[in-house]
């Protein structure tokens, strides 16, 4: 299954279709909430000036998300090692609603977050209330906060209900669960809503 999210998200780079390109941050966004995600397995599909237009797809996205509010730690990550001031570059153009180029494309700000929105406005529905999905982005941030990406994966794996592999099964048990049973104390919960007062 990740294998096919990272080869979609490939294909769609390799269009070079500017209505593909306008949802690929929706794309990327339902990839990574999944844990399906992998820049580096879909780099791999690409030949070396088809990478530059996804690292340019995956600024695109994070300069929308941060320009829309939202923060996933895993577009932070997948941004951290490019040059400094690209992100804000994309973030400037969301801002001033300018043309966004990338290859010999133009992109209209106002269709991807048009596009996005409508998607995610769908995700909430699917969610019954828009609180449920504030209270949902704020679970991530806090999950982001105590657990690595890979530590927060196998924990929502083990929340879903969903099979851990042997090796996830034993690191849940040696690392995750200990900080799980820390965060359901309640006198740690007591104290930390006092330091917080």
């Amino acid at each position: 299954m990740a294998a096919d999210a990272n080869k979609t998200l490939a294909e769609v780079t390799l269009s070079l279709d500017p209505r593909f390109w306008e949802a690929f941050p929706v794309m990327l966004a339902n990839a990574a909430e999944t844990g399906e995600f992998s820049a580096q397995a879909a780099m791999a599909r690409l030949q070396a000036h088809e990478k530059e237009n996804f690292k340019a797809l995956l600024l695109l996205s994070a300069a929308l998300y941060r320009s829309l509010g939202l923060r996933f730690a895993w577009a932070e990550t997948a941004v951290a090692g490019f040059a400094r001031g690209a992100l804000n570059d994309y973030m400037v153009k969301f801002r001033e609603n300018s043309v966004i180029k990338i290859a010999a494309e133009q992109l209209q700000p106002q269709n991807i977050r048009a596009c996005f929105l409508t998607c995610f406005k769908k995700s909430v529905e699917n969610i019954k209330t828009a609180a449920a999905a504030r209270e949902q982005l704020g679970l991530e941030y806090a999950l982001s906060r105590i657990f690595p990406p890979r530590q927060k994966q196998i924990f929502l794996k083990k929340l879903r209900g969903t099979p851990l592999t042997k090796m996830e099964k034993e690191y849940f048990s040696r690392v995750i669960r200990k900080k799980t049973l820390a965060l359901a104390n309640d006198d740690l919960h007591r104290m930390a809503i006092k330091i917080l007062e």
